[in-house]
């Protein structure tokens, strides 16, 4: 009963609620990106080097084998270098587009920092002059204390 009750506590623990939430969010933000990578920056890209879906592009290391019928026996060995290319494009966006994120984050949370802070108080005034009452009164004094 007290690994039960154990793993409820950490289940229910704030920091891994916030991270578990972070994971999905990162997961949605994920898609998003990877469909703007696919479907908006890269055919422009392949259209202005040839038409070239970049995860069509492989190179084949050894031909299918077929039979007199024309099917395929055994399936060619490809090198599939376009989807690497593909999946580290949607990695650059992303990792960039979290970077502008967090910058944006950044600049907001320091400004509401120096929203909050205090404005410092102001240099206290300056004694004002004594009066001649006042000078006469301490020449008065300091005469008394010396005799």
């Amino acid at each position: 009963m007290s690994f039960l009750s154990d793993f409820k506590a950490f289940a229910m623990r704030g920091n891994v609620i916030d991270m578990a939430v972070g994971v999905i969010i990162g997961g949605a933000f994920g898609k998003i990106v990877t469909s703007v990578v696919n479907d908006i920056i890269m055919p422009p890209i392949g259209l202005l080097v040839g038409g070239v879906n970049f995860t069509d592009l492989k190179w084949e290391m050894k031909a299918a084998e077929l039979n007199d019928a024309g099917e395929v026996v055994n399936a060619a060995v490809t090198l599939n270098y376009g989807n690497f290319l593909q999946q580290t494009f949607d990695f650059l966006i992303i990792a960039f587009s979290i970077f502008l994120f967090i910058s944006l984050i950044k600049k907001v949370t320091e400004k509401m920092k120096k929203e909050e802070e205090p404005a410092p108080a102001p240099a206290p005034a300056p004694d004002p002059e004594p009066s001649n009452e006042e000078k006469l009164l301490a020449e008065i004094r300091d005469l008394l204390k010396n005799k």
